[in-house]
């Protein structure tokens, strides 16, 4: 099993070019962070359940806990750093080491999108995923009517496995999840074409 974060106990940073990276979160980042929250509140609460009542208090919470993924090998959870500004947040919500697959999530400031941001800070994890950690398996899961959320794994080559029902209550109402995923021999062969 490999360390999930950085070694020395440094923030793991994964740049994926043109001043753009995946950078562990730290504890002072808990501000920035949550105004790009309040800055897209309503952007993020169309398909997030947290964004609607995240408060400064509940970021540095988060922040806190997410600090302990790497220490126990469970992956970590990110900024998207675009220009030296927060612009979104990107992670593995955990590592199953014994079937060797995780999940990866993100989010993205309106401003921010289409600009190839998320993708390509989703093939960053991918890559770290099967590279470093040797994982097999890697799924995202998407609201149904998300179309910019699904069009990430779409993209990348997933596979589309089936639709949880109401699987997350957002707002006053229960989405049904699409789940894709992508395997790391269909992965490797992808990147070799």
């Amino acid at each position: 099993m490999s360390s999930a974060g950085g070694a020395g106990g440094s923030p793991l940073t994964i740049p994926f070019g043109d001043g753009r990276l995946v950078r562990q979160l730290e504890e002072r980042d808990a501000e920035e962070l949550y105004e790009v929250v309040v800055a897209n509140r309503e952007f993020l609460s169309e398909w997030l359940p947290w964004p609607a009542m995240q408060t400064l208090e509940i970021t540095r919470e988060f922040i806190v806990r997410s600090r302990t993924q790497p220490p126990e090998n469970q992956g970590f959870q990110a900024a998207i750093v675009h220009d030296g500004r927060i612009v979104g947040g990107i992670g593995f919500h955990r590592l199953d080491w014994q079937n060797r697959s995780t999940s990866i999530g993100y989010w993205l400031a309106e401003s921010s999108q289409h600009q190839g941001l998320v993708t390509d800070a989703v093939v960053a994890l991918i890559d770290h995923a099967f590279d470093i950690w040797k994982l097999n398996r890697i799924e995202i899961r998407a609201g149904v009517g998300n179309r910019r959320s699904r069009a990430i794994p779409e993209r990348l080559g997933f596979t589309e496995e089936g639709v949880l029902r109401e699987a997350e209550l957002v707002g006053d109402r229960y989405i049904d999840h699409v789940v894709y995923a992508i395997l790391a021999r269909d992965w490797s062969r992808r990147n070799r074409r």
